[in-house]
């Protein structure tokens, strides 16, 4: 489960269904997943190509807390290749979600649609959650973690939320997943 549906939470989830080499540093690979056909056999280079999209690497869960549409406020030029990319790939894109706890069953969580009074419990019965959210570092569950004997590791805004940037997020969780 991705726990926030911003930009980072986006790339996050593309970055995790992805297996073996990404779409976007390969031309061709790239091309067969949207449907074009750069020998122009097709009128247009896309009339009658089948997209060939590849099965995503692990089921995801896309999380918010607001009941907008989720990827609402992406960028208005490409947010919509993120939605269908991770569409594409069985991402399924939850909004309107309150979490209510985590345990060994997986993540609980209440899901209350766009202009309803009343939400729905739910379990997601995942193996690992990804927290992307939230623009002030909040570390409740931090200590609760360490005292259970579970390995923390704080990046990105989680670690320093003032002024977020993505380089040094990703700088960090690139040097964490190599010393893991």
């Amino acid at each position: 489960a991705v726990i926030g549906a911003g930009g980072i939470g986006f790339d996050v989830s593309e970055f995790i269904v992805h297996q073996g080499e990404s779409p976007s540093l390969n031309t061709e690979h790239f091309m067969k997943e949207w449907g074009v056909d750069l020998t122009v056999a097709h009128r247009g280079g896309i009339q009658g190509v089948q997209p060939e999209v590849p099965a995503p690497a692990r089921e995801v869960f896309l999380l918010q807390r607001k009941a907008s549409k989720v990827g609402k406020n992406l960028g208005k030029t490409t947010g919509w290749i993120h939605r269908t990319s991770l569409k594409n790939r069985n991402v399924q894109m939850v909004p309107g979600v309150s979490y209510r706890k985590i345990d060994d069953e997986g993540l609980h969580i209440t899901v209350t649609p766009k202009g309803a009074e009343q939400g729905e419990d739910k379990l997601l019965p995942v193996d690992t959650i990804i927290v992307c959210a939230g623009q002030e570092p909040l570390r409740e569950l931090q200590a609760g973690l360490e005292a259970a004997g579970l390995p923390v590791h704080l990046i990105g805004g989680a670690d320093v939320a003032a002024e977020l940037d993505a380089k040094r997020a990703i700088d960090q969780g690139s040097r964490l997943a190599a010393e893991i």
